[in-house]
């Protein structure tokens, strides 16, 4: 049977974070009532506080946007919290939903759930089919283990659990962080900085060979809503714009998104991470949802929105 939001309380776990907050704009639309907690009221890593939260608000659904994010730089710096946080958050969320009798859950992972050299474009039959990359491994092992804890409650206990895999995103309330950002943040920041103070050059992680696909945030959300309605099995679904670049292109596109006309330089003594990374949405788009939102349009609202809360993001 389809899932209806119609009446039904829905809690958004990190609703401040960037998807978080565009799955509260999505469900906007819905006849539903969002339910949020910060993290002053609720704490995702400790499970009593996370069953007593779920146990007094009775959600009829729950989305888990909620986890440890950040770059490269993040990933190889923090392997410990990375792993750690997000497995408890993961654990407590869909542990406490299915205690308290959730209707529907959908858990948000990453694409670099896939192995590092997977078939390109990367199928759900990917997955667990070789190592991982090394440079996020840590954070990937947390979502892949996310998946499969809701496959093993819908396989115990037929919950209606599902997960999405979603490709690169960015958007309004992405993270800034100078060092554990990721890369249409920082690339964006950078050439913001640099047009501004007139920087002749701006130094760019990698060769720019790498090939990836980038989404914007709100895309995303609509597609967890049409999962939400229409989706409802085991493993993995992608959520892909299926708009490959490299990211010697991308860096261009931020460039000229934000105006700015110096020299690009490639920092080739900086790791590239995966190859090549671009996600196979035939499934998704099998059953009726393809993104609407073309790079360089998302961009162009994604610097717009950088403009507009450029001084709370400096602070």
């Amino acid at each position: 049977m389809p899932f209806s939001f119609a009446g039904k309380r829905v809690f958004v776990a990190g609703h401040k974070g960037m998807v978080g907050a565009a799955l509260c704009r999505a469900l906007q639309k819905e006849e539903c009532e969002v339910l949020v907690a910060d993290r002053r009221e609720l704490n995702l890593t400790d499970q009593a506080q996370v069953k007593h939260w779920m146990k007094m608000h009775r959600p009829d659904a729950v989305l888990v946007a909620a986890a440890k994010v950040g770059g490269i730089h993040a990933n190889r710096s923090f392997p410990a919290e990375f792993l750690y946080e997000n497995l408890m958050i993961e654990a407590n969320l869909v542990h406490a939903a299915y205690e308290s009798g959730v209707e529907k859950l959908l858990m948000l992972g990453s694409s670099c759930i896939y192995p590092k050299l997977a078939d390109q474009p990367m199928s759900e039959n990917a997955l667990l089919s070789g190592p991982l990359e090394e440079t996020n491994k840590w954070y990937a092992i947390a979502k892949i283990a996310g998946i499969k804890l809701c496959d093993a409650f819908r396989q115990q206990y037929g919950c209606d659990f599902i997960s999405a895999m979603p490709t690169n995103l960015y958007g309004s309330r992405d993270n800034f962080h100078p060092q554990n950002s990721h890369v249409p943040a920082a690339l964006l920041a950078r050439f913001h900085d640099a047009k501004t103070n007139q920087t002749p050059e701006v130094v760019v992680w990698g060769s720019g060979s790498p090939l990836r696909e980038f989404m914007y945030v709100d895309d995303l959300a609509s597609a967890c809503v049409f999962l939400m309605k229409h989706y409802s099995s085991a493993g993995p679904v992608n959520v892909a714009s299926g708009q490959e670049i490299s990211i010697a292109d991308f860096a261009r596109l931020v460039a000229q998104t934000v105006g700015y006309e110096g020299n690009i330089v490639f920092d080739t003594s900086m790791p590239d991470g995966t190859p090549r990374k671009l996600l196979d949405g035939s499934k998704l788009t099998a059953m009726g949802w393809t993104a609407p939102t073309s790079l360089k349009a998302g961009l162009n609202s994604y610097y717009q929105w950088f403009l507009e809360n450029i001084e709370g993001l400096r602070q």
